[in-house]
Parts: structure tokens; C-alpha cells; sequence
């Protein structure tokens, strides 16, 4: 009988074993992702695809936020171009909007609506005490079930509607002076002269 001596792999006597295709899928799989998030890094977080644009809005029933007297409605969205502003004392962001809104309230731009996200009744109010309440109406959605029927990512957002009740536009994220300027309020012009 003879001796079989075995060799390590990759000597000339003793064959390497394949590794083909399943050698690339590391590499295949690293660039796909690399290309999923590049693209992501450089997409405008603001811009998020709404299904209910140019869609009448959720049908919902809210009582007003503690202090206030005038809830919101589906129904209240009917009749007249408005903004409705999703909102939250815990929000940073939406401080930063807020002054634009009271300007807006103070030159009778257009009726703005507040839907209070996932918030305290006692901090609402303490925040719409203190730092002024552009809102026409708010809605307190204590446990966001409405937001959610909105397609609220997060807060702030920024709905624009049109006089027969649809949603026309949506903004993710603070509104800017810019955002206003370029988008928002030609936005809410052309809808008023319909």
C-alpha cells in the first residue's frame, strides 16, 4: 500500500479549491449599500413623498388644546385655503418656525390650524401661553392616532389646503423664511385666486 501524503491547498499537486461568484457577493453587496446611503445623504429631508397630496384630508374630530376653546376638525378645513401646522412643546424646531407663524397670524396671511402632536395638555398651553398662538385652531392629538392618519414622520410639519379641503403641499422639518417665501405663500396666492 502506498502512502498518501496530503498537501496544503495551493501547491502545485493539490488543486484550490473554488470560490467563484460567492467571492464577489461581499464586494456586490458593500456597493449597493454604499450607493443606497450616498443617495441618502444627499437627499433633502424635507421633500418626503406624501400619498394624500391633491387627496381630501383625514376625516378626524380633535378637542382643542387645554385653554383653548376651538378644537379641529376635518370639517373645519373646508371653505378656505389654510396651513395646518403639526406642532410639540418638546419640539426644538418648531420654536424656530413659530415666529413665522405669529407674523403670518399678524398679517392675515391665511387661517393657520396647530394639530399638538403626542404633547402634554399642560405643556401646550403653557407653550401657546408663552410664546404666543398663531393658530386659528388646535387640535390636541394626545396619542398621535391622527398625525399617524396624516402621514406625520415627525414634528414639525407643514400642510398647505386648499379651499375644497385636499391636501396641496407638505413640508417636513421647520418652515424657513425661504421655504415661505419661494414656496409656501405663492403657493397659498395661486390657491386663493382659484
Amino acid at each position: 500500500m502506498s502512502e498518501q501524503t496530503t498537501l496544503p491547498p495551493g501547491t502545485p499537486d493539490q488543486p484550490t479549491p473554488r470560490r467563484g461568484k460567492l467571492s464577489v457577493l461581499p464586494v456586490a453587496i458593500f456597493a449597493v449599500l454604499a450607493l443606497v446611503l450616498g443617495w441618502g445623504l444627499t437627499a433633502d429631508p424635507s421633500i418626503l413623498p406624501s400619498t394624500l397630496i391633491g387627496k381630501s384630508v383625514p376625516v378626524f374630530s380633535l378637542p382643542p388644546v387645554k385653554g383653548r376653546t376651538l378644537g379641529l376638525a376635518s370639517t373645519d378645513l373646508k371653505g378656505e385655503v389654510s396651513l395646518v401646522n403639526v406642532f410639540a412643546s418638546w419640539c426644538t424646531a418648531c420654536r424656530i418656525e413659530h415666529p413665522l407663524f405669529m407674523k403670518m397670524k399678524a398679517d392675515n396671511v391665511v387661517p393657520i390650524h396647530g394639530l399638538n402632536y403626542k404633547d402634554r395638555p399642560q405643556d401646550a398651553s403653557r407653550w401657546l401661553y408663552a410664546l404666543g398662538d398663531p393658530y386659528t385652531r388646535t387640535g390636541a392629538d394626545l396619542n398621535g392616532r391622527v398625525g399617524i392618519e396624516w402621514g406625520v414622520y415627525g414634528v414639525p410639519e407643514t400642510f398647505v389646503i386648499n379651499k375644497e379641503g385636499r391636501i396641496m403641499y407638505k413640508h417636513v422639518g421647520a418652515i424657513t423664511p425661504k421655504v415661505l417665501e419661494e414656496k409656501v405663500i405663492p403657493l397659498i396666492r395661486k390657491l386663493q385666486q382659484e
